[in-house]
């Protein structure tokens, strides 16, 4: 069960989990989950390029009318990230989602991607892109579950090989 406050803060109730707004504070933190989950899965770090994003997240993400959110459990540890990354006015990007292995399966990926979807209709897209890797096979599943369509961008990071994308509707 969820309940958004009216900070915004989204508290799930029954796990004591809830989702918040990252701050530049969190930016270590978040660049280590991170990076730890892209090696579990033999994926490579870019903090040159493609991680670059997570040197200054409100001005890469909040100041560009995009979102980078937290989900921290009852203790207050960060066990997932999500952030919404504005391409233009009627596109964004989902980026640097990922969730802590002892946390997968619970339901918090469908969770954060149904958050990342309300937030990206609530900021007024239409479109929303992604870019996965081939061994993320949990992801990619669960955005072809929500209905994500391949396409082929003719440009993808150095550690990506596949693209997504869902036009949103007005509903969620």
């Amino acid at each position: 069960m969820c309940i958004k406050t009216t900070s915004g803060v989204i508290i799930l109730e029954q796990n004591q989990f809830k989702i918040r707004r990252a701050a530049n504070s969190d930016s270590e933190v978040i660049t280590n989950l991170i990076f730890d989950i892209l090696k579990e899965y033999g994926l490579k770090t870019d903090p040159e390029k493609t991680d670059a994003d997570l040197t200054d997240i409100e001005q890469n993400y909040f100041a560009r009318n995009g979102i980078f959110d937290l989900l921290e459990n009852k203790n207050g540890k960060i066990i997932a990230t999500v952030g919404l990354y504005k391409i233009d006015n009627e596109t964004c990007e989902l980026r640097k989602m990922y969730l802590l292995k002892d946390e997968r399966g619970k339901g918090y990926g469908k969770l954060l991607l149904n958050h990342a979807l309300a937030k990206a209709r609530e900021l007024g897209y239409k479109k929303i892109i992604l870019e996965t890797a081939s061994a993320l096979k949990e992801a990619i599943a669960l955005y072809e579950k929500h209905g994500f369509k391949r396409y082929f961008p003719e440009h993808l990071s150095g550690r990506c090989d596949k693209g997504y994308y869902l036009e949103l509707s007005g509903k969620e």
